[in-house]
């Protein structure tokens, strides 16, 4: 593999350092933006590798503002995309640079001070001091892999950090902004509501779990008839059901009561083998055997142990005579307690068929039963006491939902302000912009509160307000939702914030006013914004431009970092398209020293 084959092109070649492999890195070095803390949570750098139409590239990024500019087509969001896929979105196949086996991707954080996210990294056994890094591997048949600090994760694991690292807007964000949950949740997010909000979402999913309850203790049969068939069922194995020792012992009775007859005389005949009145019963051979050994033994001595063994074998046959003499006698040839025994395990075969269990299962099974019936019988204090607890956590909820709604009036009422005033600064002077809140239809505890929003709007003077999802022009609704994005910026603690051309739509004084406050959250938070204004580009704190070269029968994309003048002309590019005049490139001058002069 050519390592070369992405190009990384650098108007500054003192900016350019080759790494050991090679392989040249950017460096980006903007003006150092005023406020910024550079502890804070940033992307340090991107590395991208046969990915879609980038051979390799590794682009390192400071604080501040980071504008990334190109022609049409020549792939200025493959950078936004890279990190869409390193924050767990969904890879495909097509995402692998053509006649590649796999596409790599990895991007290095400095977590600053984020005691957070070194928190979660520690519980994940992630940890690696104060850097992370993100890698994921991509192969041409649509599979990938995750990393974080070389472990590997899942992508649930990596989605939950890469959404605490960057924050993305992307060109389709506007339509999100039409949903009505949506909408709730910024308001939510501008007010800051997020421990009065965990306080209703607690108490309703607490309430929802007891209404839960409550329903499973209500549905069903009527509790009487249950009652009633469980106190027959409960008394029935009381009186027959047995312990697994006292079942053993009654299989084993009825066992010996039913082979009664076969086990006396095989007694009979074992005890005349034994002791009988025959010349060859055991004991008299034994005798015999004995006395034999010992006249051989007054002959040989060696032969007394012989004796010895003889003796012990008659006491054993002895002792075995009479242990089968009283087990003969213990033996009960009793039919009626036979039949009473055989009929005991005919009701436990019985009640076993019918409950489904096995023999030795009935007592416990019956234990089970008794509970329930008790629980039953129980059940009526136990819905009261239930219905209790659900209606004091009905008026938990409602003094809950009522501060959240409070907060929420006051919360609509600002960003109503602030809006407004950004629609003026946008190029809709005379629009208006209100935050409508109505009581939610459902009078249950809604884990969102009790109210339900909708963003009304009135794009120029003595229109009626209208809600924003049926706002027809286009271009007034990209306005209207990037002035609500831009009154909602930084609200959250992400240290990285991607802008991929929500400036679309937008054009004039409308851009500059777009690109100064970005430059200004620039000063706040590290912020990449690809864009087709001049008007945003000029007000980056640094600039990569994004081209494309047909080179033999390939095609690659460029990434270089501009210095001052070839950042010149690429804004006097965008400004006046193919031919470049004296005029636009003086314009192009002016807007930079502008945007340098503001901070």
């Amino acid at each position: 593999m050519n390592r070369s084959s992405g190009h990384l092109n650098h108007s500054a070649e003192k900016a350019v350092s080759p790494n050991d492999s090679g392989l040249a890195t950017i460096a980006i070095e903007p003006d150092t933006p005023g406020g910024h803390s550079h502890g804070c949570c940033m992307l340090r750098s991107l590395y991208v590798k046969d990915f879609a139409i980038v051979g390799e590239a590794e682009i390192s990024f400071d604080a501040g503002l980071t504008v990334v500019t190109g022609e049409t087509g020549a792939g200025k969001s493959l950078l936004v995309d890279a990190l869409l896929l390193l924050a767990g979105n969904r890879a495909e196949a097509s995402m692998v640079r053509h006649g590649c086996e796999r596409a790599e991707l990895s991007a290095e954080f400095d977590l600053g001070a984020r005691q957070d996210l070194l928190d979660w990294l520690r519980e994940e056994e992630l940890d690696d001091d104060s850097a992370c890094q993100l890698r994921r591997v991509i192969r041409s048949e649509g599979t990938s892999r995750a990393w974080i600090n070389g472990r590997p994760v899942t992508l649930t694991q990596m989605k939950t950090l890469g959404e605490r690292l960057i924050e993305i807007h992307g060109q389709h964000e506007h339509q999100a902004l039409l949903e009505r949950g949506q909408q709730l949740a910024l308001l939510d997010a501008f007010g800051a509501h997020a421990e009065a909000l965990d306080r209703v979402k607690a108490i309703a999913h607490q309430w929802r779990a007891l209404d839960v309850k409550i329903s499973e203790f209500s549905r069903g049969d009527d509790p009487a008839e249950r009652i009633e068939w469980l106190s027959h069922q409960v008394k029935e194995l009381d009186t027959h059901a047995l312990t697994t020792e006292a079942l053993q012992e009654l299989e084993e009775t009825h066992r010996r009561l039913a082979n009664s007859g076969q086990l006396l005389q095989g007694c009979s005949g074992l005890a005349d083998l034994l002791d009988g009145d025959s010349e060859f019963s055991i004991s008299r051979l034994l005798a015999r055997a004995h006395g034999e050994s010992q006249r051989l033994a007054a002959l040989d001595p060696a032969l007394e142990p012989l004796g010895e063994l003889l003796d012990a074998a008659r006491i054993h046959a002895d002792e075995s005579t009479d242990a089968l003499r009283r087990y003969q006698s213990s033996l009960d040839l009793d039919p009626e307690r036979y039949a009473e025994i055989d009929a005991q395990l005919g009701k436990l075969h019985e009640l076993s068929r019918k409950h489904r269990v096995g023999m030795a299962e009935l007592k416990t099974h019956g234990e089970s039963l008794g509970v329930e019936l008790e629980s039953l019988r129980s059940a009526g204090s136990v819905l009261i006491k239930l219905e209790r607890e659900r209606s004091g956590l009905l008026d938990a909820y409602k003094s809950a939902a009522a501060i959240l709604s409070q907060a929420r009036q006051q919360a609509a009422q600002r960003l109503a302000r602030t809006v407004g005033d950004l629609l003026a600064d946008l190029g809709m002077a005379g629009g208006k912009f209100d935050v409508e809140l109505e009581p939610s239809a459902n009078e249950e505890p809604a884990a969102q509160g009790a109210e339900r929003c909708e963003f009304m709007v009135s794009a120029n003077p003595g229109q009626p307000l209208r809600a924003l999802r049926k706002v027809a022009s286009g271009g007034e609704l990209s306005r209207i939702s990037l002035a609500i994005e831009v009154a909602a910026l930084g609200l959250d603690d992400v240290g990285t914030m991607v802008f991929d051309e929500v400036d679309s739509g937008i054009g004039g004084a409308v851009a500059e006013v777009v690109g100064q406050k970005l430059r200004r959250l620039g000063s706040q938070r590290q912020v990449l914004c690809v864009t087709h204004l001049a008007q945003v580009a000029a007000q980056g704190h640094a600039h990569l431009q994004v081209s494309k070269a047909a080179e033999a029968d390939h095609t690659e994309t460029r990434i270089e970092h501009l210095d001052d003048k070839a950042r010149r002309d690429e804004i006097a590019r965008m400004l006046g398209g193919i031919e470049i005049t004296k005029e636009t490139l003086a314009h192009a001058r002016q807007m930079l020293q502008a945007a340098q002069g503001a901070d």
